[in-house]
């Protein structure tokens, strides 16, 4: 074993000799980052850091041609003669000189739409060249903060684990991942493997710095970029921008580079600003210097993304392909302010490899064995843009740190700050924590399920749990209970639960629960606790229709293959009726006609007290299901391609009137479509039917999900807009179907004026259908994407809706959230 160990020391050490390195620097002497170096003829290569400084490993001495090359200055080929390593190369790189030729510019003939409209037109042809690719990736995360917040809504945010100087400022995420990927074009695929993982101050060294994530592709029409965004090349980009030639110059290899600049027509599209950089007559991108605001992506908290892309020309393939690219946000927001970057580089191109059927599987990132635990000798030979003075300090700072932040001292000196108890800890909850033992103790807080309903009056409930880590791979468990208290009814109601996961794999799960509870009829749970307390204390309409439920119930669930989960439950209950015991409100007495009874139905009359045992068996089918395997979890990814299919068998049985027994079948199909530039489309259809049609207790039938509120928090995909709660249900055949379509900015960001606003149109439909019932339709037409600078939360629908000849409309409010 020794004998190994020095063989690989020994080669580690060879290889960290074998370098050309050096500075890059301006004409002022400034350092340059993100400065492409690469052998000429090649498009191996690596990247200079923040400093300008790099490292580039070269095994063989002698002659060679180096490419330094970075957009905005003028592309530098040095000849050097290697006679020992590691060999010091210091450069200065001088400004670009882009000039426009003296050409007629009209409308009719501008030369920047000549050239995109030969870029779009050769698209295909270009990416035909590397249909097929394996390649080296390594990806470097950086996160910085400014003035850190001593507190956030009433938290103490401590020093991010060692990170933070006497200024509150500092690294707060430093990570490194390097990797192999694969890579088709059609049909598309992508695979990678993960060699090494590295993260500043833990343990595991899981970085999210995943290669499909800053796989960002001007060649397509739609380019995933914080959000969906239209290519500048994409085949209806004069819809959207239009483009002005800076002017040209020629690379190293006599190429005449284009610099077009981008210049969208409406300015809250979902487009870039910047520079695209076309090669003439090869019609493919030499790179980009672009960027988009934080309102064009939908992310309000980020001012601005950055992006900057270096493509090098292959011999090999005679191709451009992307060798660097680099990602620069900054967020201003809640007190917080911070930057940061994502840099990639690509490296060891093969074109021609060898697939067969069992490359491309869903499992889409794997780690190799040990890729986490590398050290700093390794991750010395095989990075290939070297560390800033500052990221060295910082590795170096919080992997000495991390050994004492461990340690139960620490771990109890942090607790004892976040353990402390105030006031206002009983009435928004507590925790006490002991970190070092993995457990804690939580105490729910009187407001957790403060509310009022007409049975109950005011009620409130106490509450705790205790809960327990077993080890770092999802072992855990968690038991509590409450006990709820009716000040109206004078009723208390005492709930527990146990619940054991065994992994974050497949996580199996199980849950045991008991006790004396309050449900709602419709077992959808269609209106919330605090909705239906809003209306009844200030409208006195009391939606919320409830009964007892005294009973023992057992749940598992389990995903049993990738993409297939099971879930089923087996309850024995007693269910009693419960009616109402007060007629407060803020509102007065005869306002909307007075609180209603509390049974959930005007036809139905009140269920008779009985038990019944009810067994649950579900499935999931998520199709298509991607995934990503860490060390210590299993990540799921929905497809967009295939929809998600949920069946579920629910038997009901035992009850001392077998007229309550009941066999019942449901199904859920649901998707959500990325329609590119033109938004997203989206779906939920479900069904059920009875064996047999009986007469059995109300909370057993099948049940749409109606809204009877001017502001709903529910999801929009599940209810009906203008349905009375309660009003459409069946003990036999149901369907219902729900679809909508989110054009984002494709339509009112094409309007003048209007799209200075930043609207999303969002168009919907929906109907139900029931044996016996005739149909009901809702057509829905609405405004999402409402509010002010950063904060777009609102969401406005006009709702049309039509059943049996009688015609209906009306206003929704919506969180976008919901």
């Amino acid at each position: 074993m020794k004998k190994y160990t020095f063989l690989l020391f020994f080669c580690l050490s060879i290889s960290v000799l074998a370098q050309v390195k050096g500075n890059i620097t301006d004409t002022n002497n400034t350092p340059l980052s993100f400065v492409s170096i690469y052998l000429d003829e090649t498009v191996t290569g690596t990247t200079s850091n923040d400093n300008g400084t790099y490292v580039l490993s070269i095994t063989k001495k002698g002659k060679h041609t180096i490419v330094f090359q970075i957009l905005g200055y003028t592309t530098l080929k040095k000849e050097i003669n290697i006679t020992s390593f590691p060999f010091e190369l210091n450069v200065q790189l001088e400004e670009e000189n882009v000039q426009l030729a003296e050409i007629s510019i009209s409308t009719k003939d501008n030369p920047a739409n000549r050239i995109i409209r030969n870029t779009i037109a050769n698209k295909d042809k270009n990416t035909d060249k590397y249909a097929k690719y394996t390649a080296k990736f390594y990806s470097r995360g950086l996160y910085k903060i400014k003035d850190a917040p001593e507190k956030f809504l009433g938290k103490n945010l401590g020093d991010f684990g060692g990170a933070l100087d006497s200024t509150r400022s500092g690294i707060i995420y430093l990570s490194e991942t390097v990797s192999e990927i694969h890579f088709q074009k059609n049909p598309k695929k992508f695979k990678e493997k993960i060699i090494a993982s590295k993260v500043s101050g833990t343990d595991n060294g899981i970085s999210f710095n995943r290669a499909e994530d800053a796989n960002i592709n001007f060649y397509d029409n739609s380019v995933t970029f914080g959000s969906d965004l239209i290519s500048p090349i994409s085949t209806n980009a004069f819809g959207y921008y239009n483009f002005k030639l800076e002017g040209s110059f020629f690379d190293t290899n006599g190429k005449l580079i284009n610099k077009i600049k981008l210049l969208p027509k409406r300015k809250n599209d979902r487009v870039f600003n910047g520079f695209l950089y076309i090669v003439e007559d090869d019609w493919a991108i030499y790179g980009a210097d672009v960027s988009v605001t934080g309102a064009q992506v939908n992310i309000p908290i980020v001012d601005v993304l950055n992006l900057k892309q270096n493509y090098n020309y292959s011999e090999a393939n005679d191709a451009w392909v992307l060798i660097s690219q680099s990602i620069d946000f900054k967020v201003d927001a809640l007190g917080f302010n911070f930057d940061g970057r994502f840099s990639s580089a690509y490296s060891a191109y093969n074109f021609r490899p060898k697939y067969n059927e069992d490359t491309f599987t869903n499992e889409v990132l794997s780690f190799e064995k040990q890729a986490t635990e590398k050290d700093t000798l390794y991750w010395n030979a095989l990075r290939p843009v070297p560390l800033t003075n500052e990221e060295t300090d910082d590795y170096k700072f919080k992997d000495s740190l991390k050994v004492v932040i461990k340690s139960k001292k620490y771990l109890d000196s942090v607790n004892k700050k976040q353990n402390k108890f105030n006031l206002l800890s009983s009435i928004t909850g507590y925790t006490y924590k002991n970190s070092f033992e993995k457990w804690a103790i939580s105490y729910n807080g009187l407001i957790n399920d403060f509310n009022f309903n007409t049975v109950q009056g005011f009620n409130v409930s106490l509450g705790g749990s205790y809960f327990k880590e077993q080890n770092d791979t999802g072992k855990w468990w968690n038991v509590g209970g409450k006990v709820n208290y009716g000040f109206s009814d004078k009723r208390i109601r005492p709930t527990f639960f146990l619940t054991k996961n065994w992994n974050d794999i497949s996580r199996p799960r199980m849950t045991i629960s008991g006790g004396v509870t309050t449900a709602q009829f419709n077992g959808r749970n269609p209106l919330m606790k605090l909705n239906n307390t809003v209306s009844s204390l200030m409208r006195r309409l009391n939606y919320l229709r409830i009964y007892e439920k005294e009973f023992a119930k057992i749940n598992y669930s389990e995903e049993i293959v990738n993409g297939i989960y099971l879930a089923t439950s087996f309850e024995y209950a007693n269910r009693k009726p419960l009616f109402n015991t007060t007629d407060y409100s803020f509102a007065k007495q005869d306002k909307n006609g007075g609180y209603k009874p509390n049974n959930p139905s005007d036809v139905i009359e009140v269920f008779k007290e009985h038990e019944i045992a009810i067994l649950n068996v579900g499935a999931t089918f998520v199709f298509g299901q991607k995934y990503l395997s860490y060390p210590d979890r299993k990540e799921n990814i929905d497809s967009e391609k295939y929809p998600s299919l949920n069946v579920n068998y629910t038997k009901r049985f035992g009850a001392s009137n077998s007229e309550l027994n009941s066999d019942v079948f449901t199904a859920n199909l649901t998707q959500d479509i990325n329609a590119g530039n033109y938004g997203e489309f989206s779906y939920n259809l479900r069904g059920g039917v009875f064996l047999k049609k009986k007469d059995i207790a109300f909370m057993d039938f099948l049940q749409a999900n109606g809204n009877q509120l001017l502001f709903p928090l529910d999801r929009e995909l599940s209810s009906f807009g203008l349905l009375e709660y309660y009003k459409f249900y069946t003990n036999d055949k149901y369907a219902e179907a729900h679809i909508q379509h989110d054009f984002k900015g494709a339509v009112l960001g094409k309007i003048p004026l209007l799209n200075k606003l930043n609207l999303h149109l969002v168009g919907g439909a929906k109907t139900l259908v029931m044996a016996d019932k005739k149909p009901y339709t809702e057509y829905s037409i609405g405004l999402d994407n409402i509010g002010f600078g950063k904060w777009r939360f609102l969401r406005v629908d006009y709702v049309k809706s039509f059943h049996a000849g009688i015609k209906n409309d009306g206003l929704l409010l919506r969180l976008s959230m919901f």
